[in-house]
């Protein structure tokens, strides 16, 4: 089996026709939520394809709207009225504990500072923070993101000392992947590792039993075209296979076992 560790299905074209070629491929799916929205379709498209396994979280960015949103409507109700009301984030985090059953990691969540300023930097900490105590709560795998803010995810989930991590799509430097390695989490390699040598390295640097793979689609297709799918998670594989000097399937049956013993 190959495992799909992260991908956006909710927002991917022909959704039957991406889950039939994964099938054929014998791909496992996992989904990633990313607003309160995205949390609520991909439940919905669980209903529809029990095969697919869900994370729910929500995004940096989606993240940082929302606390910009409650910092407005609390200003507001402490002025009017001297009361406060619930968090959007903490009614979120509710709602993903009430579906706990149906969820395998919570993701995708992080840091992002090529989207947003500096100055909202301790905003997005404490946000994280707050999905990754839930992941610990719910000793659940959780799913970062760390976009132009790898340094600082690091030495946050450090502090945080949860173990169960997957650092997603990886962009920082080679110290940091070193860090990451004596931290014992995990790294996912997306397909596009076909043709990125930054991910290429990271795949030389890393042990095997602290990998998985990823298409992020329908991002980073492997082949530079629109519109990834799932199916094309064996490209990372093939990649991993070249690079570590093994077979696809000894590569296969490794990360197979880095999930079973993650997820489990």
């Amino acid at each position: 089996m190959f495992i799909d560790i992260h991908s956006h299905v909710d927002i991917c074209k022909d959704i039957d026709v991406l889950i039939k070629n994964a099938k054929k491929e014998n791909v496992k799916i996992l989904t990633a939520g990313t607003s309160p929205k995205s949390n609520r379709k991909i439940l919905e498209l669980k209903e529809k394809y029990p095969e697919i396994n869900i994370c729910l979280g929500i995004y940096p960015i989606d993240a940082l709207e929302l606390s910009e949103k409650e910092k407005t409507r609390n200003f507001f109700i402490n002025s009017s009225s001297g009361k406060s009301q619930i968090k959007e984030i903490d009614s979120e985090i509710e709602f993903i504990k009430k579906n706990k059953e149906k969820i395998s990691a919570i993701g995708e969540v992080g840091i992002d500072l090529k989207h947003a300023k500096e100055d909202s930097l301790e905003i997005q900490k404490e946000n994280l923070t707050k999905f990754v105590n839930l992941a610990k709560g719910l000793d659940i795998p959780v799913v970062i993101h760390s976009r132009k803010a790898e340094k600082e995810c690091i030495e946050l989930l450090e502090k945080l000392n949860y173990n169960k991590i997957i650092m997603h799509c990886f962009g920082g430097n080679m110290k940091l992947v070193d860090k990451i390695i004596e931290n014992n989490w995990s790294l996912s390699i997306p397909a596009n590792v076909k043709h990125s040598e930054h991910f290429q390295k990271i795949v030389e640097k890393t042990p095997i039993k602290q990998l998985f793979c990823e298409t992020d689609s329908p991002f980073l297709h492997p082949d530079k075209l629109r519109d990834n799918e799932p199916a094309n998670v064996i490209e990372s594989y093939k990649k991993i296979s070249e690079i570590k000097a093994l077979t696809l399937v000894e590569v296969e049956k490794i990360i197979e076992g880095n999930y079973n013993e993650l997820f489990s």
